[in-house]
């Protein structure tokens, strides 16, 4: 065990020479093979408790799970959990191991270890992103046990198949090993687990039913709320008595007595419970049959006792959260703790984080002395979360917690996520900095006017700075700087809005509005020196000037899509976004100022938008798996410039801008992407090539034949007769 905690800590966390092979050497020694001389009844996990155990809280640190992540090695990482989960949550803690250290651990203590660090690889705390682009579902439905399954066993293959070709080709004989890892695993294989899941996903999907008077669920719920509220003088607290006016417990549970002995009680059994213990008891608290504090401590007594079922509480609050049918409380000090006493502080800080964005902050409290308030779901898991000491025991479940708790004030009206941030500053001041960052990311998300104010600041900042990464995203903030908490980049604040903004499709528009606006003010050189409208129309202004900065305001452009949405938004924008915007009418207010030329810039921009917006999505050759995709969505697009060059679709916008935009698209598929151009319709390349001989472009037009494959290549003979080239 000294030799575990010496890999977990220095060797994996400052061995950078080492780093690789300590994190699968960790991951292996977490799902040790079954000895050939074991033969007793149970797991062969149980002999290896404290071993696993100090693997387990070792490498259980944001600091480590980052670095498992950095390596690719997450979904290993999780496989090898859930066995140590089903073996451990299934047993009766009825023994106990001694560490070096001299703790005591129980079957209990090891699986809310590995359970809890299980939960922070595939983040269960984040809320589902309730919007989906085209045909690809949000990023957020694929962090789940299954998918992290699903990519372990994906590697397990491929890595067998690259040594079955090492070995054929070196005709060497390898002795094969029983090490689970080496085996695909799947969610059918833990029923316990799976179970839990399933409950977690009916949990925020609909509020609880299905709990059944006298079954063994309702008599672990009846035992658990007595163990929770036995201090009460009022007598014993039951399922019967929180959810109806009569205050006798039912008697069909565990006594007091007993479970106040550590009940000997399964986890997962625990578990399926946990849910139905905190309804009741928070259902008692809006009724005012049990006082806040009586609720924070019996929810702390149920953590301590099984500190996995934080989990669940978390799962629960953020559930009845979102259904917005508990009635806010207010946080006055007496029975709800309160922000008053660093709120105004809170609120004085926010506005400079959000200054340089020119973004105004709504007043933190309406009137100026009504209290504040939160939803009471929302009240609960932060009075619970406060009563937690900040020390090295506590840490690894807060970071189950804590992220838990921003997202879940975040979704919540303002402004809850700052009184949140008072609340817990005060308990925690070396703090402060990040609470208040993550309030002050809270105003983008209840306003969709400063989520385009914040991108109109990145474009801003961008093009006058002449594209520098440091004034986009800073060079760090915090009250432990020169003259304390100042302005923060627009760029970095935009990073830590863009996961909750849920209507993603408004800010692909917004983005494609930007861009245009950014080309305009480009063309009449207000970002580079020019004041003189006049000089605009003797060509005085720069065009390669102009083209780099256009070139820098797309690339951004593009950065921002594949950022907020990925796949799915870049491939929504170039399937309908863009030629819903060409079909658009658009007026113009520049004739005779420049109008032609600031129109062209357009056009070159869109297309370089489009290009580089492709080739992050789906890359420049076939290699990746999204590229799998692009053949319907390009050719979608090909098709509509097609059938526009041939007049059957009617434009809105300029035509120096139509024009601007099929030549440099097209140019930029030769130049760059000419594999994109052999998957679209021979049919579609010659009609856009007979498009392109009508603009004068039959150099372009003879190319785009030239590079589309043998189809093209008598269209591409005829050109070349046709023209005497």
């Amino acid at each position: 065990m000294y030799a575990a905690t010496i890999l977990c800590g220095a060797s994996l966390l400052r061995g950078w020479n080492i780093q690789e092979y300590a994190v699968d050497f960790i991951t292996r020694l977490l799902c040790l093979p079954v000895p050939a001389y074991y033969s007793g009844s149970d797991s062969e996990f149980i002999g290896c408790a404290p071993l696993l155990n100090t693997l387990i809280v070792g490498i259980s640190s944001v600091d480590c799970v980052q670095i498992f992540s950095l390596h690719g090695m997450v979904p290993q990482l999780a496989g090898s959990l859930m066995p140590i989960c089903e073996v451990f949550g299934s047993c009766v803690p009825n023994v106990t191991w001694t560490l070096t250290t001299g703790e005591e651990i129980s079957a209990h203590a090891v699986f809310s270890n590995a359970f809890t660090l299980l939960l922070k690889l595939w983040r269960f705390n984040h809320p589902p992103l309730e919007h989906g682009v085209g045909e690809v579902p949000p990023v957020g439905s694929q962090l789940t046990p299954e998918y992290l399954l699903l990519v372990r066993n994906s590697k397990i293959l491929s890595s067998k198949n690259t040594d079955r070709n090492k070995r054929r080709n070196s005709h060497s004989v390898t002795v094969p090993s029983s090490s689970s890892s080496l085996h695909p695993v799947f969610l059918d294989s833990f029923p316990k687990l799976k179970l839990w899941y399933r409950q977690h996903q009916a949990c925020i999907a609909s509020t609880l039913t299905g709990l059944i008077h006298g079954t063994p669920v309702h008599q672990i719920v009846d035992g658990l709320l007595n163990m929770m509220f036995r201090r009460i003088n009022r007598g014993s607290l039951s399922l019967n008595s929180v959810n109806s006016a009569s205050s006798n417990s039912s008697g069909t549970g565990l006594s007091s007595e007993d479970v106040s002995s550590s009940p000997k009680l399964p986890a997962w059994d625990i578990l399926e419970a946990v849910p139905f213990v905190v309804d009741a008891a928070l259902t008692a608290c809006a009724h005012g049959r049990l006082s806040p504090r009586e609720l924070a401590t019996g929810l702390k007594d149920l953590a301590d006792f099984l500190p996995a079922s934080l989990a669940t509480i978390v799962s629960y609050f953020s559930a009845e959260v979102t259904r917005g049918v508990w009635k806010p409380v207010f946080m006055n000090g007496s029975d709800w703790p309160s922000p008053a006493a660093n709120l105004s502080n809170v609120e004085g800080q926010i506005r400079k984080i959000v200054a340089a964005t020119g973004v105004d902050v709504p007043s933190l409290a309406s009137g100026g002395s009504s209290p504040a308030t939160l939803p009471i779901p929302l009240a609960a898991f932060v009075s619970l979360t406060i009563t937690y000491k900040i020390d090295k025991a506590s840490e690894r479940f807060l970071t189950l917690a804590g992220p838990a708790l921003e997202s879940l004030a975040a979704g919540c009206p303002w402004p809850c996520m700052p009184i949140v941030a008072s609340l817990w500053t005060q308990k925690a001041k070396r703090w402060s900095d990040f609470l208040i960052f993550s309030a002050s990311r809270t105003v983008f998300l209840q306003n969709r006017d400063a989520v385009v104010q914040l991108l109109k600041s990145c474009f801003t900042t961008t093009l006058s700075h002449n594209g520098s990464v440091g004034a986009l995203l800073g060079h760090g903030f915090g009250s432990h700087f020169n003259g304390g908490i100042s302005p923060v980049a627009p760029g970095i604040l935009y990073l830590r809005v863009y996961r909750s903004i849920r209507d993603i499709m408004f800010v692909t528009e917004e983005i494609v509005s930007l861009l245009m606006q950014s080309v305009r003010d480009i063309g009449l050189s207000r970002l580079f020196g020019e004041t003189k409208l006049e000089k605009m129309r003797y060509g005085h202004i720069s065009l390669a000037k102009a083209m780099t900065q256009v070139k820098l305001a797309a690339s951004l452009a593009a950065s921002l899509v594949w950022l907020s949405g990925g796949l799915g938004l870049v491939q929504s924008l170039i399937k309908e976004t863009l030629p819903s915007w060409f079909i658009s009418v658009h007026r113009s207010d520049l004739d005779g100022l420049g109008g032609g030329m600031v129109a062209m810039l357009g056009g070159y921009a869109l297309g370089y938008f489009a290009v580089l917006s492709g080739a992050f999505a789906w890359g420049v050759d076939s290699t990746s798996s999204a590229s799998k995709r692009r053949q319907k969505v390009l050719g979608a697009h090909m098709e509509f410039l097609a059938r526009a060059l041939d007049g059957q679709i009617s434009l809105g916008c300029d035509w120096a801008t139509w024009r601007a935009y099929v030549s440099g698209f097209v140019s930029l598929l030769v130049g760059c992407t000419p594999n994109w151009v052999l998957e679209v319709d021979i049919n579609v390349l010659k009609r856009l090539s007979k498009g392109l001989r009508q603009w004068n472009e039959e150099e372009l037009a003879l190319s785009l034949l030239g590079i589309g494959g043998a189809g093209t290549m008598g269209a591409a003979a005829e050109m070349i007769i046709e023209s005497d080239l």
